[in-house]
């Protein structure tokens, strides 16, 4: 099993418990998705970075639930993603349903004592040598992306 995590990640101006609720519930993401779908801002920076901004369109397919999220993934078709583990204000653990992938995937948040929490992602995966020399240091780039996204996200007052 190949692991990546993320920096640890803080989030000054919120409880665990407000990150904890919105984080697993997947269906509170839909308005973030929504709003990057159809922002030019998002697409003008997609351009500067030298990726093609037509990929937001992809955004529209991404199916969200309480428990799972559906999206589209290159050579793969879709995949869900599910919450299969909570522990209240501590982590949230999620699993591939319905595609050939061993992994897990931990998003664990704890209080700082000066006020507000912190966070860190988790991914193991089952892959074989080559995957894992193709796809490692982006894995390992692409989970302290979405932990800083994560990061940066409103937890106050849901």
């Amino acid at each position: 099993m190949a692991k990546y995590e993320s920096e640890v990640k803080m989030i000054p101006q919120a409880t665990c418990e407000h990150v904890y609720q919105k984080l697993s519930n997947l269906e509170t993401f839909r308005p973030i998705i929504e709003n990057a779908a159809n922002n030019p801002m998002i697409a003008e920076k997609l351009k500067e970075a030298g990726q093609d901004p037509a990929q937001l369109e992809k955004l529209k397919e991404v199916e969200l639930d309480n428990d799972s999220v559906i999206f589209p993934v290159p050579m793969i078709g879709n995949m869900k993603l599910e919450i299969v583990e909570r522990q209240e204000n501590r982590c949230i653990k999620m699993q591939p349903a319905g595609v050939p992938i061993d992994a897990t995937l931990w998003i664990q948040v704890l209080p700082v004592s000066a006020g507000g929490s912190k966070m860190r992602l988790t991914l193991k995966a089952e892959l074989n040598m080559m995957l894992k020399m193709m796809i490692g240091s982006k894995l390992e780039k692409g989970i302290n992306n979405v932990a800083d996204m994560l990061a940066q996200l409103p937890y106050q007052m849901m």
